[in-house]
């Protein structure tokens, strides 16, 4: 059991012939299940190629048909990333990862908007996201699979560096985890982190839950104070960017402070005030989450 994804999982790479697409999609397939998983490709002008075997098509419609693909992982430019993202998500697709950088909040915007209009049942992952990985069966992304282990300790995050941190704190003391979750550091983003500790809760194979997140927006606020009501298990926290001055735009294009309660301050507080443990020290993230077992 995991959340999102698993061994049996079929993904469509949407960007598959540029370099990014094809170094990822590679180093995916060499991951658990991946040469199975990893069963087609799309892009309009090279449609009837392969890439290594992966035949590529011209629509994620046609894609679906062909394979029953049910995930999609895009690595297309900013410009037109939103508009692959529309594509996976109107071909009705489960979950749509979306690891884009730098798409125009403008565009991502009117993609929210269009979901919403058109009530789309399908989860976007993303943009600006590692991805996601059951340990030992599937990694969609660009996650380093051999810090990954498989266990039973959930990890969810903003971050991409600090979820590899976790992640490898989990697997040096043993623990493992039983899915990471990257949901991105954008503004506007599809799952936050109160859908995926929803997950969690849920899942029987996850026994804690590892939440990392950053400076800007209520939404690990919101998650605290729905795991206060609803979680059955165990949370740990680290939110970054304690030291950011207020008012200023910080690396992440979501984190920008505007004081008041999306302080890193306000947050650590307000998840404390929930029963959530967080550290100021992001290497002591997994020591924490083992202290709570």
């Amino acid at each position: 059991m995991s959340i999102l994804v698993n061994k049996d999982t079929k993904v469509i790479t949407q960007g598959i012939t540029g370099n990014t697409g094809q170094f990822h999609t590679r180093m995916c397939r060499e991951y658990g299940n991946g040469m199975e998983a990893f069963v087609a490709g799309v892009n309009p002008r090279r449609a009837g190629e392969d890439f290594e075997g992966i035949p590529i098509y011209g629509t994620v419609k046609e894609a679906k048909e062909q394979t029953g693909a049910t995930v999609s992982v895009i690595y297309v430019p900013p410009a037109g990333a939103a508009a692959a993202i529309w594509e996976a998500v109107d071909a009705d697709l489960d979950l749509v990862i979306c690891i884009t950088e730098g798409i125009p909040v403008r565009d991502m915007l009117e993609l929210r908007n269009k979901m919403r209009a058109e009530n789309k049942s399908t989860l976007l992952l993303g943009p600006n996201c590692p991805g996601v990985i059951t340990p030992d069966e599937i990694k969609i992304g660009i996650m380093p699979g051999h810090i990954h282990k498989k266990g039973r300790i959930g990890v969810v995050s903003r971050s991409g560096t600090l979820t590899y941190e976790a992640v490898a704190q989990l697997t040096e003391l043993g623990l493992g985890q039983s899915s990471a979750v990257g949901i991105g550091g954008d503004p506007i983003n599809g799952l936050k982190h109160i859908d995926v500790l929803k997950m969690f809760n849920d899942d029987p194979d996850t026994d804690a839950v590892v939440m990392i997140g950053e400076i800007g927006g209520p939404d690990e606020v919101n998650a605290a104070r729905w795991a206060k009501e609803n979680m059955t298990k165990p949370v740990v926290s680290f939110i970054a960017g304690v030291t950011a001055p207020a008012g200023k735009r910080m690396g992440h294009a979501g984190a920008l402070i505007s004081g008041g309660d999306d302080t890193a301050q306000a947050k650590i507080e307000v998840l404390e005030e929930c029963g959530i443990r967080t550290t100021m020290d992001p290497s002591e993230m997994g020591k924490l989450l083992k202290s709570v077992l």
